[in-house]
């Protein structure tokens, strides 16, 4: 049975059209209102969805205050280079196998969240996310999907002087700034979707349509990616994939985000983000951008 779940407040609460409705509330305590231990009920939060219908709303999801729907995933990862037109315009090849790094759960953030930035180079990455919920080793890729508590949208979000100011490039701590990965707004069972792996994502900056493609165009799909990591590691409940990111990255024509720019990012069934840019302070490395990033911000106002 599909179902949908958000975090309020710091509430798990299953969602149905504009409304939620507190899942301890809902459950009679049986599930308490940390969102993280929804996601080890999967079988109950299909149940209780069946009926809403019957039970008086907590509040309207348009007023509410979202979090991330897994605000302390004990994993998150992320892989690299994972939509064609991405790996063209970054002028490399077609990876063999997925390239994976980590996304320090530090980065989570909420779905209307700001975005922190502490370098004039910031990268905006619109990504499918993936949420483990059923965990597992050496999960065979037909049945992955049976292992995926749902769907939402994320931003990779990118200090690319903190990536790529070392030899060889260091993914990790620069796509893990805090505020560095929003995620949500709620979090969707595939089987509330026609077909999950075919899914429309858009990233607009401002007003500007900057990303546009479909998640069918990646190169490693879910079930491949659960496969895969489950093969190294163990995965558990609340994992978090960021899948990757199609082409039209700021960083690919020397536009970076800049104080006050707002991005849009929506995936076709789960919703969007909504999340300003705001200048912090700089850090040690702020200034190195490698010569072959060019800014070219100025173009645009």
């Amino acid at each position: 049975m599909p179902f949908i779940l958000a975090n309020v407040d710091s509430r798990a609460a299953l969602v149905a059209e504009d409304k939620f409705y507190d899942l301890e509330t809902l459950s009679r305590g049986s599930i308490g209102a940390d969102p993280m231990a929804a996601l080890g009920a999967l079988d109950a939060l299909s149940e209780l969805s069946s009926n809403l219908a019957d039970k008086s709303e907590t509040g309207r999801l348009s007023t509410a205050r979202l979090g991330p729907p897994v605000p302390r995933p004990p994993n998150g990862f992320a892989v690299g280079l994972n939509y064609r037109n991405h790996a063209l315009e970054s002028g490399m090849d077609l990876p063999r196998f997925p390239l994976v790094f980590t996304k320090y759960s530090s980065c989570i953030a909420g779905p209307n969240d700001d975005i922190v930035m502490r370098s004039d180079y910031v990268d905006f990455e619109a990504e499918l996310v993936v949420v483990i919920g059923h965990g597992g080793k050496d999960i065979a890729a037909l049945d992955a999907w049976s292992h995926v508590a749902g769907l939402c949208v994320g931003q990779d979000i990118s200090d690319r002087p903190t990536q790529f100011g070392a030899a060889p490039p260091q993914f990790s701590l620069g796509k893990s700034f805090d505020t560095f990965g929003p995620i949500g707004p709620v979090l969707v069972s595939p089987d509330s979707l026609d077909n999950p792996g075919s899914l429309k994502i858009e990233c607009v900056v401002n007003n500007e349509v900057r990303q546009s493609d479909n998640t069918n165009d990646l190169i490693f799909d879910v079930p491949t990616l659960v496969s895969y990591l489950s093969e190294i590691c163990t995965l558990q409940t609340g994992d978090i994939i960021f899948t990757g990111t199609p082409g039209g990255v700021g960083v690919a024509e020397g536009r970076f985000l800049e104080d006050g720019d707002v991005i849009r990012t929506t995936i076709e069934g789960l919703g969007t983000l909504v999340n300003r840019c705001v200048r912090g302070s700089d850090h040690s490395n702020a200034d190195f951008l490698p010569p072959n990033m060019k800014r070219r911000n100025a173009d645009r106002k």
